[in-house]
């Protein structure tokens, strides 16, 4: 098989840590060769969190600039920064959501237009996923479901090389018992979402 490889950005908080671990585990279930890494960054004080997912048989788990298959952005602002791992085939899935960095809240600092942001990189890439992912977690009722919208888009965006189901059910089987229905949903929010955003 193709080797695949997958990009989590976003900010400490978030959960693209988590994500990024559901879909290791869905790999596994679907007895690929998976590999995932992590930079945490200062995570604890909103800084940036970056996370891989490898499938396939590569040499390590590290996603070389313009070797990404896929983006997959909790924050539009760090979905832009991470732009050096795209190239022309790249698929970006981003929330829209803003979380300003630190040095904008303190008045140091200038938040771009997101309609500037998402022009910026939609110019670099194949396709640009690009949507509230917030509201959605909101109506399944699980604010903090924002990763498992983003990972319902990208099983909707993107071909991946799992058992079919395999992704939807690794998310069940991550999820804290009271949160599965929730997160479900939040899922599948969010690869409606992806199916509705036409190709950019």
């Amino acid at each position: 098989m193709a080797t695949k490889r997958i990009i989590f950005v976003g900010v400490g908080g978030q959960g693209n840590l988590l994500a990024s671990r559901i879909l290791g585990e869905a790999a596994l279930a679907s007895s690929l060769a998976v590999q995932v890494n992590e930079i945490h960054g200062m995570a604890q004080r909103g800084g940036v969190v970056e996370s891989a997912v490898v499938m396939g048989q590569a040499r390590g788990p590290i996603v070389s600039p313009g070797e990404a298959d896929a983006i997959v952005g909790f924050e539009p602002l760090e979905t832009l920064r991470a732009l050096g791992k795209a190239n022309a085939d790249t698929t970006v899935i981003t929330s829209t959501s803003k979380l300003p960095p630190f040095t904008v809240a303190i008045g140091q600092g200038e938040y771009p237009e997101l309609d500037l942001i998402l022009k910026l990189i939609s110019e670099r890439v194949k396709r640009l996923v690009a949507f509230e992912a917030m509201e959605l977690a909101r109506q399944a009722r699980n604010p903090l479901g924002v990763n498992m919208v983003l990972l319902g888009a990208l099983s909707a965006s993107l071909e991946l090389p799992l058992q079919p189901g395999a992704l939807r059910r690794a998310v069940a089987d991550g999820s804290k018992k009271a949160w599965v229905e929730a997160n479900l949903k939040c899922f599948d929010l969010g690869a409606e979402a992806a199916h509705r955003n036409p190709e950019s």
